[in-house]
């Protein structure tokens, strides 16, 4: 009988993770950036999935200033603040824990990417890329508890 109901138990717990799992607003919510140097939340904007910068680690510049978006190639937007910067855009759920057809803006380089996001349990695979994905990196995302 104890082995019948452990059997369940681990079961309906293998079920909850992959419904978790293959729902389209599974990724919802703030995560911790590899290296902790930041947090984003991945928010709903209209049908797609977004994401903003949220808090930093080190939000104020050598002169203790906020940090801004200084290697923006638009010179008309490097004045904004890191904090609540846009940076995930256009994502849209194809199934098994995968979103496509995004973008992905890193402010250290200011350049905008091609992304796809994988999640797997806990932890986001974030990976930009150029063309195809093979050129590209991934970062390693962990949700914020």
């Amino acid at each position: 009988m104890k082995k019948l109901f452990l059997i369940s138990a681990v079961l309906m717990m293998f079920t909850a993770s992959f419904v978790f799992a293959e729902s389209p607003d599974a990724i919802l919510g703030e995560w911790v950036t590899e290296g902790d140097k930041s947090f984003v939340e991945i928010y709903k904007c209209d049908e797609l999935y977004c994401g903003k910068i949220i808090w930093l680690k080190n939000p104020k510049d050598e002169e203790g200033k906020e940090k801004v978006d200084k290697k923006n190639p638009d010179e008309t937007m490097r004045n904004r603040k890191l904090l609540g910067l846009p940076i995930l855009w256009g994502f849209t759920y194809s199934g098994e824990g995968k979103w496509e057809k995004g973008k992905i803006y890193d402010p250290q380089n200011g350049k905008t990417y091609s992304c796809r996001i994988k999640l797997e349990g806990e932890k986001l695979k974030v990976r930009g890329f150029i063309g195809f994905s093979l050129l590209g990196r991934t970062s390693v995302w962990t949700k914020k508890s």
